[in-house]
């Protein structure tokens, strides 16, 4: 049985390079990607892959921020296609370690965002895209995104969501920045579950049946608030008076809560057991796939690999689960040939 850990990080070494040409220095986020040397130095990967066994893979994809917090539309497109084009390099010179890539998005970019998707997926083999839960503030729900979902749809891969925020989304309207980085701790999770609302209450799962989108984070909040998810929004506009938002509940072709229970899930709640238990519960063992969210803890790389294995091992759960998540939904989701 592999270990595919599919949402895993990295600069490869071109677009690192690139991305210094551009910014000149990192601050804030980026210098914390930066500063952890998995990220940016493959031989240091590879000690730590090494740590877990040779049936243990990555999954590459690029870190947060997104593109359009540093560079404008035409410069985030040259950043992309420099990722794209180092992650497909690497999957092609270690199929072992990685077996796939996950493209990002270039969303700031809509008359790009669709040929860029397509050379990811057809010409690179990308095995799905990242987007993000905003695109500069902006819900992904709005009709200007709408022909990359289509696109996705169409192909069959996945998108992987990965929330995003800063210090300048503030958690009281009389302050002017967040505070103690609770827009990180708490405010992820609600972008992720905010995304998901707005996508299933757009009907944008309507309009395309086949979309297939995987949750970072074990799903975000959605898994423990079911009741309130489910129940709860079953009286939509009871608390609204100026409009009538039972006409959204009209418009689905079925109920709400199915829809968010067709959105996948990672692994990736930084061992926490009962994140993970949840996410299986709601979206079944059928839905969820190991993720470690390397390298981003406290040890640079080893600690959420590590913990996270360790959560899975012990869990109350049929062998035969075991396997789906740490491998088998990866392979049957993302087309992967081990």
């Amino acid at each position: 049985m592999k270990k595919i850990d599919v949402f895993t990080h990295i600069w490869p070494k071109p677009f690192h390079n690139a991305l210094m040409d551009h910014l000149g220095h990192t601050t804030d986020i980026t210098r914390r990607s930066e500063a952890v040397p998995m990220m940016t130095n493959l031989d240091r990967r590879f000690e730590v892959m090494d740590m877990f066994g040779p049936d243990y893979c990555q999954i590459l994809s690029l870190a947060s921020p997104p593109f359009e917090l540093y560079a404008d539309p035409a410069k985030s497109l040259d950043l992309a296609t420099i990722a794209s084009d180092s992650m497909a390099e690497l999957c092609q010179q270690y199929p072992d370690r990685f077996p796939g890539f996950i493209g990002t998005a270039i969303m700031s970019n809509p008359e790009k965002m669709v040929e860029d998707a397509r050379r990811n997926i057809e010409d690179l083999g990308a095995v799905g895209m990242q987007i993000f839960t905003n695109v500069m503030g902006k819900p992904l729900d709005l009709p200007e995104f709408d022909p990359f979902f289509e696109y996705m749809a169409s192909t069959g891969k996945p998108i992987w969501m990965h929330p995003s925020r800063g210090a300048n989304f503030t958690d009281y309207l009389t302050e002017e920045q967040s505070e103690y980085e609770i827009w990180w701790t708490f405010g992820w999770p609600y972008e992720t579950s905010a995304a998901m609302a707005r996508l299933v209450f757009s009907g944008t799962f309507d309009r395309h049946p086949n979309l297939k989108i995987i949750t970072h984070h074990a799903g975000g909040m959605i898994p423990f608030f079911e009741g309130r998810v489910g129940a709860g929004w079953d009286q939509m506009g009871a608390r609204t008076t100026a409009k009538d938002l039972q006409k959204v509940l009209k418009a689905l072709k079925r109920p709400h809560l199915e829809y968010f229970k067709e959105f996948y899930a990672d692994t990736a709640s930084f061992g926490s057991q009962k994140a993970i238990e949840h996410a299986i519960e709601f979206f079944s063992e059928d839905r969820v796939m190991f993720a470690s969210d390397a390298p981003f803890d406290p040890e640079g790389g080893p600690m959420y690999i590590r913990d996270t294995m360790a959560v899975i091992d012990r869990m109350d759960i049929s062998d035969a689960a075991r396997q789906k998540i740490y491998q088998d939904n990866a392979v049957a989701l993302l087309g992967l040939k081990l």
